[in-house]
This record gives C-alpha cells, sequence and structure tokens, in this order.
C-alpha cells in the first residue's frame, strides 16, 4: 500500500481527497494536516510515502513544510507533491527547489492524480515535459535566480551533461534513448549517475540543477 499524507488548510478539500486516494486499491490515508508545521510533524511521526502538500498554508506554508521534509534525514524517503490553484504559481519553483518531487493543479482529474501518487512514490518525479516547458517559460519570464557555476557539474562525463541537457528539455526516459539512440537500461544508468553526482532527489531536481548552474538556458 502507498501511504499519504494529505496537508491542506480547507477541511473540505482534505476529505475529498481523503475518499478519493482510499478508493484506489493501492493506496490509503494515513494522516491530514491543517498547515505546514503539522504536516512536518505528521511526516516524522507516520512516515507516508508520498505527501499531497497544499503550496498555501497558515503557520508554515507548503514550501517551507517541503524544505524541512525532505532537508531531514528523519523523512529522507517521504516524496512531496504539490498542489496548487493556479497552473503557473509563482511558488512552483520554489516548491521544486525545495525538494518537492512534482506538482498538480487542483483541478487535475481524478484518475491522473491517483497515477502522480503512484509515479511520486516510485521514485520518479511528477514533470511531465508540456508541464516542463511551462515552469521554464515561467522561471525564464521572472528572471530566474543568478545562475552560478557548480562545482558538480565538473564531474560529469560529456555523455552524463547531454543526458541532463535532455532531461531540462523535458524529454522522456523513451525520447532519451531514441535521440542517443540507447538502451532504456543505458538511460536509466546514467540518471542514477547524475542522480548520484549531483546529490537529486530526483527528476525535478536535475531540472533545477540544469537551469541552476547555466548548463541549460531557458528561451526568452
Amino acid at each position: 500500500m502507498i501511504r499519504v499524507l494529505v496537508a491542506d488548510d480547507q477541511a473540505l478539500l482534505r476529505g475529498s481527497f481523503r475518499v478519493l486516494v482510499n478508493s484506489a486499491p493501492d493506496c490509503e490515508v494515513v494522516a491530514e494536516a491543517g498547515n505546514g508545521a503539522e504536516a512536518v510533524d505528521l511526516a516524522r511521526r507516520e512516515q507516508p510515502d508520498v505527501v499531497l502538500m497544499d503550496v498555501r498554508m497558515p503557520e508554515v506554508d507548503g514550501i517551507e513544510a517541503t524544505r524541512r521534509i525532505c532537508g531531514s534525514p528523519e523523512t529522507a524517503g517521504v516524496r512531496v507533491l504539490m498542489l496548487t490553484t493556479f497552473d503557473l504559481d509563482e511558488y512552483v519553483f520554489a516548491a521544486l527547489r525545495a525538494g518537492a518531487s512534482g506538482f498538480l493543479l487542483k483541478d487535475t482529474p481524478p484518475a491522473e492524480l491517483l497515477t502522480a501518487i503512484t509515479v511520486v512514490a516510485a521514485g520518479d518525479s511528477l514533470l511531465a515535459p508540456a508541464i516542463t516547458r511551462r515552469l521554464i517559460e515561467e522561471f525564464a519570464r521572472q528572471g530566474g535566480p543568478a545562475q552560478r557555476p557548480s562545482r558538480e557539474l565538473d564531474q560529469l562525463t560529456a555523455r552524463e551533461r547531454e543526458v541532463l541537457t535532455l532531461i531540462a528539455r523535458g524529454l522522456s526516459n523513451t525520447e532519451l534513448g531514441e535521440q542517443l539512440r540507447i538502451s532504456q537500461a543505458t538511460v536509466k544508468t546514467h540518471i542514477g549517475h547524475l542522480l548520484s553526482k549531483l546529490h537529486a532527489r530526483d527528476r525535478a531536481q536535475l531540472v533545477i540543477a540544469a537551469y541552476e548552474s547555466g548548463l541549460v538556458t531557458p528561451a526568452r
């Protein structure tokens, strides 16, 4: 069973998510939090596989709660899936940088939300190509953080840099294999090396690293 923690300041939404998640044969809601501080405490106590985290909450917001959960050894195995009201929420990039494995709109169809939980619980990130493009467009529009050289990139091989660049451009593993003419097993091996060398939790963190280091530049 995939154990899920729901964090949202609206009780009606929490209840709706609970009913939806519990309707899946392989998922169950183990706890609910009404703010970020509760989410952090419950994540430590319950050790859920996935936290459905609202961005805007009182006391401690979803971004800070995500940073505390993803940055603590106590909850290293907990994945965070951010929920936002707007397609290009101004906080989405900050949420991913804080350690979130992806984000969804609150009006996402129920089946897609359940699929997203499964994807994130499996250790993948929820950054579909279309979402990646929109995220980067917004990142470019806002100017983004100042690019900074990364010594970690110096230890990457030429092929790993190539794979990282394509990941940041929004290509799936299948598309990576087709473009580079390598097997899926080799693609996964390269991604594993990137995660290890860049100390990234998942694919979302690789995208952040690629853009913040200047390896990939958003087209304006």
